[in-house]
């Protein structure tokens, strides 16, 4: 059995690595917090476990995520009065304002953001349960058709 996933991001590109692992992560809305005395936003969300699946596995796994350094959050196209709002997680991106500053942006399907102004990247990802089995595997519509898993 594999080990659970520990992942630690300092740069955009171990961003870019953490952000690959979380892609289609589902959280519900009221398990974000934003803690500014600790500077730190935090999540719980059940990942996909995209490598199980190119070996015919379809799991999930319940996932604990926080970003360090975090001045300021904000939020577009979320309703805040809804906090069991399922939420797909699309990806994390960081643009640099001013090195090490910068904005880290999760964006999830529907158009929904959360944006966190950060003094700079420090984002650690745990694993935090044991996989279960799903019988969908996430997925995109795109010009040829729908996605997998849709129909």
């Amino acid at each position: 059995m594999p080990e659970p996933l520990k992942l630690l991001a300092r740069d955009a590109e171990d961003l870019a690595v953490l952000s690959a692992h979380m892609q289609d992560a589902v959280a519900r809305l009221g398990d974000m917090v934003f803690v500014p005395e600790e500077r730190r936003f935090a999540l719980v969300a059940s990942r996909f476990n995209w490598i199980g699946a190119a070996g015919g596995r379809m799991e999930r796994r319940l996932t604990g995520m926080h970003f360090d350094n975090v001045l300021r959050v904000s939020r577009t196209g979320l309703d805040q009065g809804s906090p069991g709002t399922m939420l797909n997680l699309l990806g994390i991106l960081f643009e640099e304002t001013s090195a090490p500053s910068g904005l880290l942006t999760l964006t999830f399907s529907g158009g929904g953001a959360i944006r966190l102004e950060v003094e700079c990247i420090e984002a650690r990802l745990r694993d935090l349960g044991a996989r279960w089995t799903t019988r969908r595997k996430p997925g995109h519509a795109d010009a040829d058709g729908p996605a997998d898993g849709d129909e």
